[in-house]
């Protein structure tokens, strides 16, 4: 199938065009048809599949259906997003594609200042995307009306109810138009109990599509566990990216104060390093994923909900300098590389008090990860158990590549498929 056999306007097709897609991806083969005939629909999908054109694609063709000539008011449709970094990336690809509409677009979330928010939600918007906190604090000072919002989306669901905006969302619920009055579409890695419960207050009869296997990793990426002591991380960390020269690099931290530690420590050992988490400003964070996407920023380190809808063609590589608390949250830190038909690889740091993390990981990826020792960073503990008569596997050095032949790999290639960057 093609994107000229969904339906969809000339505008909208051009702007397709000129991105250099041709064919949707599976969520986009599934969930277009639906939302265009008006229905609500929840969808699973993983970041990195397409999912934010599953969602803009019939949105922007349905506003686009209004009277001509219609000047822009209340906004016809809200998208709400988990962090800021998602938000902003919504509005790029809702600008681009609708970039032959007549329609306007506003993006609102904290960490800027709101009057010159107020002042563009004064002129009019047909589609806003928002984070709940910032949305509300409009809606408090009469900045805007959500009475006349015809389809409400609820992106990455998941991740908004893990961060405690379930009260923010029901809040703005009340401000909205009876649910049986507009269309909501609700997407979401799972469709976990919690999303359930959500959807039950939130939908009318929605249909669900769900493209690929929930909580799986992405065949190509290629994965490495190298166990290391805790206290010897960042020497490894540092030592792999200057022996094997890479020039970009996403590193995941648990905490804030993680990132900022391990960021100064970082460009003491001489490689230009930024950190991004929620207590940086928008434009500190903004200025750091610029410089990192220019190449001149080799190491950004992030915390989960800060790498939140970071739009990043072509990263080679993920670190995992420390695994995260929740398993569901590794394959979103890995889902970063990997994108568009691309290969990908993803190397963790694990230390002996990371074992439970690392066998709930394992458990819900049901594989394990390849453990390779590298030589000089051994840990003094052993990870797990070797199982009677295994071979003892052999230590490499730390700034070589295994020479082991990647079986079963495609070759790297460019597609048309609508990976990531829509």
């Amino acid at each position: 199938m093609k994107f000229d056999d969904l339906g969809l306007s000339a505008g909208l097709l051009r702007a397709i065009g000129e991105q250099g897609y041709t064919t949707p991806t599976p969520i986009q083969h599934l969930a277009i048809p639906p939302i265009l005939q008006g229905k609500d629909l929840m969808a699973a999908a993983q970041t990195g599949t397409g999912k934010t054109a599953a969602f803009l694609l019939p949105l922007l063709q349905r506003m686009e259906s209004s009277p001509p000539g219609k000047k822009p008011g209340p906004p016809q449709a809200l998208v709400l997003t988990p962090t800021r970094e998602l938000a902003a990336q919504v509005t790029r690809n809702a600008e681009a594609l609708g970039h032959h509409l007549p329609l306007r677009t506003a993006v609102v979330f904290g960490g800027v200042k709101i009057a010159p928010q107020a002042r563009q939600l004064r002129q009019g918007v047909d589609l806003l995307v928002a984070t709940p906190g910032r949305l509300l604090d409009h809606a408090r000072q009469g900045n805007l009306d959500l009475s006349r919002v015809k389809t409400l989306v609820l992106d990455e669901a998941d991740r908004m109810l893990d961060m405690g905006f379930i009260h923010d969302i029901r809040r703005l619920l009340a401000l909205l138009p009876p649910t049986r009055e507009r269309q909501n579409l609700l997407f979401s890695a799972t469709f976990s109990n919690e999303i359930r419960n959500l959807a039950r207050g939130l939908m009318n009869h929605p249909e669900m599509v769900e493209a690929g296997t929930p909580n799986t990793a992405t065949p190509r990426v290629s994965q490495v566990v190298h166990p290391v002591d805790r206290r010897r991380k960042r020497e490894l960390l540092s030592h792999m990216i200057g022996s094997r020269q890479w020039q970009q690099v996403l590193v995941f931290t648990r905490t804030r104060h993680g990132a900022n530690r391990l960021a100064r420590q970082l460009e003491q050992d001489g490689l230009s390093t930024a950190a991004i988490h929620g207590n940086k400003s928008q434009g500190a964070r903004t200025r750091a994923l610029a410089g990192f996407k220019a190449g001149r920023i080799r190491v950004l380190v992030a915390t989960d909900i800060a790498a939140r809808g970071l739009d990043i063609d072509d990263l080679p590589r993920v670190v995992n300098f420390e695994l995260p608390d929740t398993a569901e949250d590794y394959v979103h830190r890995i889902g970063r590389t990997g994108r568009a038909g691309r290969e990908g690889e993803a190397i963790s740091l694990v230390c002996t008090e990371e074992r439970k993390q690392l066998a709930d990981i394992e458990r819900l990826l049901r594989q394990r990860i390849p453990h390779e020792a590298l030589e000089g960073y051994e840990p003094s503990t052993s990870l797990r158990p070797r199982p009677a008569g295994e071979e003892k596997r052999r230590s490499r050095k730390a700034g070589t590549r295994s020479k082991a032949p990647r079986k079963d790999r495609p070759a790297a290639r460019r597609t048309t498929t609508g990976g990531a960057r829509f």
